[in-house]
């Protein structure tokens, strides 16, 4: 248990020393849009809303690429994560979230941007997040619509804080959702 959530932490302290090290190479400064804003911390808390209906609607639906993902969450998430404590999924959710973001967002749609253009910019970016997120092609896809979506939440307030903020949100909320509420699969 300990060392699976050491690992964790690590691979994503790990993302964010990527992050730093491509911002530095291709000189995309990785805090220039990180500004502490309470109101983009709100929207963040609230952006979440939505991905979490879709992560609820996604776990009851009977769609087969829907299914794939909720066989992936069984067979690897809730023996890897369900033993962890609820202080330890914040922590690596809020790690996915500030982590993740400043590559995703800051780094590589920020840096994508001035070379590409907003647009493809954040197509690219989303593509990528969701490739770097591949357990199937339905969670690649679902991935890349979420990374459209926090891209999205980025340009729209121009701080990354938001972004990272409704990151982490989901994700803490998804996790003690499906690992402390939801009953595992054939269960009664």
């Amino acid at each position: 248990m300990h060392r699976w959530f050491l690992l964790g932490c690590l691979a994503e302290i790990f993302l964010f020393g990527v992050a730093l090290a491509l911002g530095w190479l291709f000189k995309q400064p990785l805090l220039a849009t990180l500004r502490w804003r309470a109101d983009d911390a709100v929207l963040g808390i609230a952006g979440a809303f939505p991905l979490l209906v879709l992560f609820w609607w996604m776990l009851r639906s009977r769609l087969r690429p829907l299914a794939e993902i909720r066989d992936f969450l069984e067979a690897v998430v809730r023996p890897i994560f369900g033993q962890w404590r609820v202080p330890q999924l914040a922590v690596i959710s809020v790690l996915a979230g500030v982590c993740e973001e400043s590559l995703f967002r800051a780094v590589i749609q920020g840096g994508l941007t001035r070379a590409v253009g907003l647009e493809a910019a954040l197509v690219l970016a989303s593509v990528l997040f969701g490739a770097c997120h591949f357990v199937n092609w339905a969670y690649a896809i679902t991935a890349t619509l979420i990374g459209l979506y926090l891209g999205a939440l980025w340009l729209f307030t121009g701080n990354v804080l938001a972004p990272a903020v409704t990151h982490a949100v989901y994700d803490f909320a998804a996790l003690v959702y499906f690992l402390r509420i939801c009953r595992p699969q054939g269960t009664v």
